[in-house]
């Protein structure tokens, strides 16, 4: 789950910015000139799943109270700082999302300005450590959103993370995109000299290209705000050439995620198809399956990007051509979170929103012993497990797997088991890229075991409690992160002792369930459905059957209302549903 709802920083995923690459031209347009005409904000992003409201936090001093999870969860890579072994501390209701950002009280006076640097830092530090739920920001973060309600400040904020946020912590652009995020809207002015004191050049862009953090860091602040601020911007040179090899992979990355979300608006990804982009992204998508798993994160962001936004013409998309022959069970592109992107294998999966993005497989067990293996891409946040279909999640609140009754996640990032939105410690070190990471169900002997590279920990009962049939291999993702999964297609790299079966083996889906649409493709054939009179407005699949009490709104069947814990239309809690037959033809 996510601990510290104001710390939904780490969501940013989308540090939507033009990441245009720098062009063989010697110098770069003004590309502020257009950005500070910007006028409204991007949309938000939403999921598709439903989650419980009132499920219990814990507090652990991992970093990991519920709300941060997702959020800051997302936000708490693992260091293990100050695990307790003890029991876990009290727990309390979720907060909201991003609850209102701390102010000054009448009686308080403004803090006295510090180093930049130090409190930037600071922070960064901090976003490891956080427990509480419903604690206040830090002293740090709370400063630097002061210093930034003037020009001249923000303008310090901004000079300081791109100039100390170091290039190998893994939260860096998380905090990044927090704090400006957090921030007041810059003017034009503003923009203006931020633009002047860049100084966007093709000169300068070569310079630092030998300085990758600061270029990543630019990139990311760049991208932070043209999320905030949606506008057209001439893409006629890009930031970073694509053509210019010597460019940091990190730097290509974050370009790539900020160019997707600049292309949310028609005429912007227009503006960016225009410059040639897939060109460049046909030659990145070979990095898909590179043993570098940092180049591997771009083949997959330039494949993805290719299949669902920046279309080449004459290339065939990737679903056409990939073979699936020997592949039975993959992740269920139809029990998704929206913004989770899936590769056209159906084993790999990514997320670059800003929201904790959950995904099942498509089989299901009830009995015997199982077993499946992930291969760590990112090292940051997510939790991988086991969960039933009776599993809720929603991502802008942090709720994933392990975070209900219905499902246990392993962490390896912050070193924690999840059950029940609540946490503990476990003793295997924070994984890292190319880890394998194992899990055993035994539904003989109720438990779960999790292993890292055949090291196993001690068996895992307590969702047993509440299922004890109805599994599916299942995984949550905070932004930035990438793993693959092996359901038995492939000999896996550290097999349990003990006997068991594979979902591979069992499985089967047909040639058309198999096929991972692009989104446009999708959307496309969304249209062409029809939806009879009085149905679900939740899954439009069957009759409008059920009222809700006290509240008496109406308009879902049974199996939709169950899901719920409010109403949908006023948010008043849920006490009984009512089957209205009259209303079944």
């Amino acid at each position: 789950m996510i601990v510290a709802t104001w710390i939904t920083f780490c969501a940013c995923r989308s540090l939507a910015q033009v990441l245009l690459f720098l062009s063989s031209s010697n110098s770069l347009p003004p590309f502020w000139e257009t950005f500070v005409s910007v006028v409204t904000g991007t949309g938000t992003m939403g999921n598709s799943c439903v989650c419980r409201d009132d499920s219990d936090l814990e507090d652990h001093h991992h970093g990991s109270s519920r709300v941060m999870r997702g959020n800051a969860r997302r936000v708490d890579h693992g260091t293990g700082v100050g695990v307790d072994t003890g029991e876990a501390q009290s727990s309390r209701p979720r907060d909201p999302v991003r609850p209102p950002r701390r102010g000054r009280g009448p009686h308080e006076p403004r803090r006295k300005k510090q180093n930049v640097d130090g409190l930037v830092l600071d922070t960064l530090a901090v976003i490891r450590t956080l427990v509480d739920n419903d604690q206040e920001p830090p002293y740090s973060m709370i400063t630097l959103h002061e210093m930034a309600e003037t020009d001249d400040g923000w303008l310090e904020v901004v000079q300081s993370l791109i100039r100390v946020i170091p290039l190998d912590d893994p939260l860096g652009p998380a905090v990044i995109t927090l704090l400006l995020d957090e921030c007041p809207l810059p003017t034009k002015d503003a923009l203006q000299k931020l633009s002047d004191m860049l100084n966007l050049s093709a000169a300068i862009a070569r310079q630092d290209a030998l300085i990758p953090a600061k270029h990543r860091n630019t990139t990311a602040v760049l991208g932070c705000l043209a999320e905030k601020l949606a506008g057209t911007v001439l893409v006629y040179t890009l930031l970073f050439n694509l053509k210019y090899s010597e460019a940091h992979p990190t730097v290509m990355l974050f370009a790539l995620i900020a160019l997707e979300k600049f292309s949310q608006t028609s005429e912007n990804k227009l503006t960016v198809s225009e410059s040639c982009i897939s060109n460049r992204l046909a030659v990145l998508e070979s990095w898909s399956e590179h043993p570098d798993y940092l180049k591997r994160q771009v083949g997959f962001c330039s494949q993805w990007s290719l299949d669902n936004l920046f279309l080449k013409e004459g290339r065939q998309f990737t679903y056409e051509k990939v073979n699936l022959t020997n592949i039975n069970a993959m992740l269920n592109s139809n029990d998704v979170s929206e913004y989770l992107k899936i590769s056209p294998t159906g084993l790999e999966a990514r997320c670059d929103a800003s929201s904790f993005e959950s995904v099942r497989c498509t089989f299901c067990v009830d009995s015997g012993v199982w077993y499946y293996e992930v291969t760590v891409i990112t090292s940051g946040v997510m939790q991988i497990g086991w969960a039933t279909k009776d599993s809720k999640f929603l991502n802008h609140e942090g709720y994933g797997i392990g975070d209900d009754e219905y499902s246990c996640a392993y962490d390896g990032c912050r070193q924690l088991i999840w059950y029940n939105a609540r946490s503990k410690p476990h003793s295997h070190p924070c994984w890292k890229e190319g880890d394998a990471i194992g899990f055993l169900l035994d539904l003989s002997k109720k438990q779960m075991i999790f292993y890292l590279n055949g090291h196993q920990l001690p068996p895992e009962k307590q969702v047993f409690s509440s299922a004890t049939s109805g599994f599916f291999a299942a995984a949550s993702f905070m932004s930035y992160q990438q793993c693959e999964f092996n359901f038995g297609a492939k000999p896996f790299r550290h097999p349990p002792s003990v006997k068991f079966s594979t979902f591979n083996d069992f499985a089967s889906l047909l040639p058309s369930e198999k096929i991972i649409l692009p989104r446009h493709r999708r959307l496309a054939l969304l249209k062409q459905v029809s939806i009879r009179d009085n149905c679900c407005t939740l899954c439009c699949d069957v009759m409008a059957d059920t009222e809700l009490r006290p509240c008496g709104h109406g308009g879902m069947c049974m199996e939709c209302a169950l899901q719920l814990e409010t109403c949908p239309l006023c948010r008043q809690d849920i006490q009984t549903r009512i089957r209205l037959i009259a209303h079944v033809s």
